[in-house]
């Protein structure tokens, strides 16, 4: 939990996101039919769904801790990441439009990789409603635990296996190819990876502020 507390890792984050908001605009990217400048989004399309990855397993990890020792601090870190994670998932899905727009004509196109975010993204969005639909504090916290720890893999069989399995256009999916040695340099990489790391840390970092918030609310619902 010292971890949460400590700066270092805060003010990485804050710099190699400058880092790659600056390079990610002035770097050259690979002069690609169709994709073109708008290949420049995969700097922060990509990343809004590694940092959603990231804070749905803290999510997930804590929620099993709850289960495993019944204490509140670990309820509070997995609902706020969930939280956190939804923030992102919604980032995600915007970048992933707008770069659908321009690349297949249209904001949504119905597809498979599109369809399967969005139910997932509902998946969550009902943990969400389950948490406010119930009163009772033990009772919400394990059920939304164990509904957390069911989402997850289901989260990650709807974005990552299903649309591997049929024709799509998204790059990875249905023998479409992702960006690899063809169509991605290093010039990308040197941008790419370490958004990775910033935005990962990023989302971390709101989701411990979130945590910090929500226990000083949970120590004053205590007191009174």
């Amino acid at each position: 939990m010292k971890f949460i507390y400590q700066t270092w890792w805060k003010v990485l984050a804050v710099v190699i996101i400058f880092y790659t908001l600056i390079a990610g605009f002035l770097l050259g990217v690979p002069a690609l039919p169709i994709l073109h400048e708008t290949i420049r989004n995969t700097y922060f399309h990509v990343p809004m769904w590694i940092a959603m990855f990231t804070v749905f397993t803290v999510s997930v990890v804590y929620s099993v801790k709850y289960l495993a020792t019944g204490k509140e601090e670990f309820d509070l870190i997995a609902v706020e990441s969930a939280n956190t994670g939804i923030f992102f998932f919604v980032l995600g899905l915007i970048t992933g439009m707008m770069w659908a727009k321009y690349t297949w004509g249209e904001y949504w196109s119905n597809d498979p990789k599109q369809n399967s975010a969005a139910i997932a993204f509902l998946l969550y969005c009902a943990y969400s409603v389950l948490r406010n639909s119930i009163d009772e504090e033990q009772k919400r916290a394990k059920i939304s635990a164990i509904y957390n720890i069911f989402a997850f893999p289901i989260m990650i069989v709807l974005i990552m296996v299903l649309p591997r399995l049929t024709d799509s256009l998204h790059p990875g999916n249905g023998g479409n190819p992702a960006f690899g040695k063809l169509d991605m340099d290093n010039r990308m990489r040197m941008v790419l990876y370490p958004a990775f790391i910033a935005w990962s840390l990023f989302a971390v970092w709101i989701a411990t502020l979130r945590y910090r918030i929500r226990l000083i609310e949970y120590k004053k619902n205590q007191i009174n």
